[in-house]
């Protein structure tokens, strides 16, 4: 048993230094050397004579517009805060805290943003509200001399996501209120506290840590846009890098220095705001409830002229939210012709926009039709969306596994040095992305990495199909902050006294992981993929960045589907295939959405129960056949 235990040792002793040096080395040549190589760009400019000119971006960006997008991204983000905030308590208090008819209807409707967001939702308000889009061209039929270029710029980007934004407060405040105690509502009201002065007074409090959080992750958002001001046509921060990183000194003053600078400048705003919300939360913010909680009853608006108003503006809210969705879904099934007049044919359904293919004819310049075999393409007939979908599957799938591995790791590696510097020092790496934008990352690796670096063994990671390579290592990157917070909560509930019986027993630290540790935290740890996946599977902002003919993302192939429609006479059905892919969309969401929040939510007591009514009905169901069976021998 000794030797098998030193063997065991010795087992245990290799892996680690493996994982330790596998570990410093990711960290180094994919966190650390990339944006220290963004930063040093900046100071590493040649002016005209030759020279290095470690001011010369500096003074570029005094001189020219620079500033203005940055002042673009502030005013955005500043908008966004108040807007967000506004609509996003709303609904929380419409659904969860105010006494109104049809919330659980209208609460699938304000969360609809969870099942579809970024440039699938954004080209979804393209789609209704652009100069050729359904209500606008509704509304120009009604009013002639209204301007049909309405939905663009600072407007329309602020509308979009303010919508858009309001999905975390439909998930963590709407968690916050139902986790009032009923009984401070009920004393300030006995204590003669009108309803106004209860929400002010006592729910809102309450909510203020939660509001703060949701606050800044709002602000970094706005900062931080990417599709909907690229989409709509808005001058703002990150478009501009991803336009400077595709840009030459042979075209304008060195793009890359100031697509660098413009990073650093988006990487310190959210420096100082996650320090902020650091500070904040280690401050602790706690309430005092009663012994006994009391779950909380939904409040009666009493008076009518209040109620009535409430009630219709919780279904003006539901009408923006549900609008773009019903559309869409009901775009998807129309036929060509139904879809660029913007009218709907009830005897024109079709599934054209999902399989198959149709010939298209057209007049040319000469007035003679012209036909165009298969321009009209569904969405999996397509070989530009369906390469699109199976690349972006592949590539986000891999990710989001390689985020869950890494993390579950060097979690178990955390909690088994617990309060030596080393565990410390591995978590701080691991949050290390939370401190930067995901576009100074991303264009960091762009840079660094295309050309061939000596810290990769030589290779070209830009060039060709390393691109893919390339991007599924962003993803990963990005996405362990989040795996991190949510993996280590669930090893804070694995029970210590397991882990010792296990090494009395003999088992090594490895087989303890495995058989032991590795099976409670599973649940918590897919559903850590199937969120990642969710969110990778459509991302738009990394996929600009890294864009290319090797690496053309599923959010890539969307968003040229907005621009290439009817050009020569090719792609003439973009409009309704790119309504099949938001369809499509949808129900992978809803259903990854559905395993984690719906059955991977459910205790083992719900789980009982849900596979003791199933097998009820399995049989119910024999019994009809067995009983169907003997009357056929009595006949």
């Amino acid at each position: 048993m000794q030797a098998k235990r030193s063997g065991g040792l010795r087992v245990d002793m290799i892996w680690k230094a493996f994982g330790i040096a596998f570990f410093v080395y990711l960290f180094f040549g994919f966190m650390l050397l990339p944006c220290l190589n963004t930063l040093t760009q900046i100071f590493t400019v040649r002016n005209a004579a030759g020279d290095i000119d470690p001011l010369a971006v500096i003074r570029f960006f005094f001189a020219g517009n620079m500033p203005s997008f940055v002042g673009n991204s502030l005013k955005l983000a500043v908008c966004l805060v108040v807007t967000v905030n506004v609509v996003g308590v709303s609904i929380v208090l419409l659904t969860e805290y105010f006494d109104i008819k049809g919330a659980k209807i209208l609460r699938l409707g304000y969360m609809t943003t969870l099942i579809y967001s970024g440039v699938a939702l954004v080209t979804g308000y393209q789609f209704l509200y652009d100069n050729d889009g359904i209500l606008t061209t509704w509304l120009v039929q009604i009013f002639p001399n209204m301007n049909k270029q309405w939905f663009s710029g600072f407007g329309a980007v602020l509308f979009t996501m303010t919508f858009a934004c309001t999905s975390n407060h439909a998930l963590f405040l709407r968690n916050a209120i139902r986790g009032i105690d009923y009984n401070t509502v009920e004393a300030a009201r006995n204590m003669g506290a009108k309803p106004f002065k209860v929400l002010l007074k006592v729910v809102f409090p309450t909510l203020i840590p939660t509001m703060f959080s949701l606050t800044v992750m709002t602000f970094i958002t706005g900062l931080c846009a990417m599709s909907a001001p690229t989409l709509l046509g808005y001058d703002s921060i990150n478009p501009e890098i991803v336009r400077l990183a595709g840009s030459s000194v042979a075209d304008e003053a060195f793009p890359q220095a100031r697509a660098a600078l413009l990073s650093i400048i988006l990487a310190m705003f959210t420096i100082i705001l996650l320090t902020v919300l650091s500070s904040y939360e280690r401050k602790g913010h706690y309430l005092s409830v009663s012994k006994t909680k009391a779950k909380l009853v939904k409040q009666k608006i009493q008076n009518p002229v209040a109620n009535v108003l409430a009630h219709a503006y919780a279904y003006v809210l539901f009408l923006i939210y549900m609008t773009p969705v019903v559309m869409i879904v009901v775009f998807a099934f129309q036929n060509y012709t139904a879809i660029r007049s913007k009218t709907i044919d009830f005897g024109g359904w079709t599934l054209i926009n999902f399989f198959g293919s149709q010939d298209y004819e057209y007049m040319t310049t000469r007035g003679k039709l012209r036909t165009r075999t298969d321009a009209i393409s569904g969405l999996f007939s397509n070989a530009d969306t369906v390469g699109g979908i199976r690349l972006s599957f592949v590539m986000s799938a891999i990710a989001a596994a390689l985020a869950c591995v890494i993390v579950v790791v060097a979690v178990n590696y955390i909690f088994r040095n617990k309060g030596r510097k080393r565990a410390v020092a591995m978590e701080y790496a691991m949050l290390f992305p939370w401190l930067l934008p995901t576009i100074l990352i991303c264009y960091s690796y762009r840079t660094y990495f295309n050309s061939e670096v000596w810290y990769v063994f030589g290779q070209n990671l830009y060039y060709k199909d390393n691109v893919r390579f390339l991007i599924i290592m962003a993803y990963t990157v990005v996405k362990l902050p989040f795996a991190l917070r949510m993996i280590k909560a669930a090893f804070y509930a694995i029970d210590e006294e397991l882990e010792d019986a296990a090494r009395n027993l003999g088992a090594s630290s490895l087989v303890t992981f495995l058989r032991v540790k590795l099976p409670i935290v599973l649940p918590s740890v897919l559903a850590v993929f199937a969120l990642n996946f969710n969110a990778l599977f459509t991302e738009y902002d990394m996929s600009a960045t890294f864009h290319s003919s090797y690496g053309k993302s599923y959010a890539m192939v969307i968003q040229n589907m907005c621009a290439e429609e009817g050009r020569d006479g090719y792609n003439v059905n973009a409009t309704g295939r790119r309504c099949a892919s938001t369809v499509f969309i949808m129900v992978v969401s809803g259903i990854i959405l559905y395993l984690v929040y719906g059955v991977g939510a459910r205790d083992l007591g719900e789980r009982l129960e849900r596979r003791k009514i199933w097998k009820q009905r399995l049989q119910r169901v024999k019994g009809v056949f067995v009983r169907g069976e003997k009357k056929e021998v009595k006949a």
